[in-house]
């Protein structure tokens, strides 16, 4: 079996820890191509492109500083050239891009490529909610799973251990993307809930805006406890009324996805950390996100205005 060639579609902090973690794996197993390809938004760092710096010091000195990636992960700014003929795609940007990549990048990727979303954030479709990994299938035709779990980057870069969750509807493919992600610290669970996972991905960085909040007003720590369990019983209501397709089992909800990813984000998230910020301070999010973020985007607050109106159109605000 030919080796598969794999492509990262985004290079913030998040996007540049997997990268350190797929390029080990894609040395070390013969399953793969040796190069990575990650594709760079490019931009300018102290008079360098962002694309060169990485290439030649094999580190993202804006958005991961401090950690070196491994020599196989080439930054590509092209995203056409990126993604050319790659088997798999691992998608891992801010989910307001996520349509227009999909639209740019169309017809110029295989049609039987595997894709993967690390996007944390769902979408409005005519019928309510809109899954990011659905919105990539439809516009694509490919076959998406996605990877979600308490997975604090700069953790995960550190080589500190963690667990996360795949979500894959097909059994067949969780043996390849295992391979691909998990390490002696980054330990990998498949589960065919897929739908779940990803919801919980999205929903606990509204729960995480919440416990910034509190620790902004100096609650406590009872007080946000209270707001983290409350959380996490609206995330598992709210998937009951959206995946009616098969039973929503609590189990899926124990796993790294669930609750693990809920604790690490309602304590050292960035969602955590701007929503105290901005009730401290009483400036704007998006002020907060250049002074705090390096330019990087929040995705708790807009995911609540996107659950909001999908609740709305469904009449279940009050429930």
């Amino acid at each position: 079996m030919a080796a598969k060639q794999v492509c990262i579609i985004g290079s913030g902090n998040w996007g540049s820890a997997i990268a350190k973690v797929v390029g080990a794996n894609a040395t070390k197993y013969s399953t793969f191509e040796n190069t990575v390809n990650m594709w760079v938004f490019e931009e300018m760092v102290n008079g360098r492109k962002l694309s060169e710096i990485i290439n030649t010091e094999h580190e993202n000195v804006k958005y991961l500083p401090g950690h070196k990636l491994p020599p196989n992960v080439v930054a590509v700014p092209d995203l056409l050239d990126a993604v050319k003929g790659a088997d798999i795609l691992i998608f891992v940007i801010p989910h307001q891009f996520v349509s227009r990549i999909c639209d740019t990048i169309k017809g110029h990727i295989k049609m039987d490529a595997l894709g993967m979303s690390l996007i944390k954030g769902v979408d409005e479709g005519p019928d309510g909610l809109k899954l990011i990994s659905d919105v990539i299938r439809e516009k694509l035709g490919i076959t998406m799973t996605v990877l979600m779990g308490a997975n604090l980057a700069n953790e995960v870069a550190d080589e500190k251990f963690c667990e996360t969750t795949i979500g894959c509807k097909s059994k067949a493919h969780g043996p390849l993307l295992k391979e691909l992600m998990q390490t002696q610290n980054f330990r990998v669970t498949v589960v065919e809930e897929a739908d779940v996972v990803e919801i919980c991905g999205a929903l606990k960085n509204i729960v995480a805006v919440a416990a910034g909040f509190c620790d902004g007003l100096d609650y406590g720590e009872n007080t946000k406890a209270a707001v983290i369990r409350l959380g996490l019983m609206e995330m598992i209501a709210f998937t009951r009324i959206f995946c009616t397709a098969s039973p929503v089992s609590l189990a899926t909800f124990l796993e790294s996805c669930g609750v693990a990813d809920l604790i690490a984000t309602c304590y050292r998230g960035r969602n955590r950390k701007i929503a105290e910020a901005f009730t401290r301070t009483g400036k704007s999010i998006e002020e907060l996100e250049k002074e705090l973020l390096n330019g990087q985007k929040l995705q708790g607050p807009t995911t609540a205005a996107e659950v909001h109106q999908i609740l709305k159109h469904k009449n279940q605000l009050e429930r």
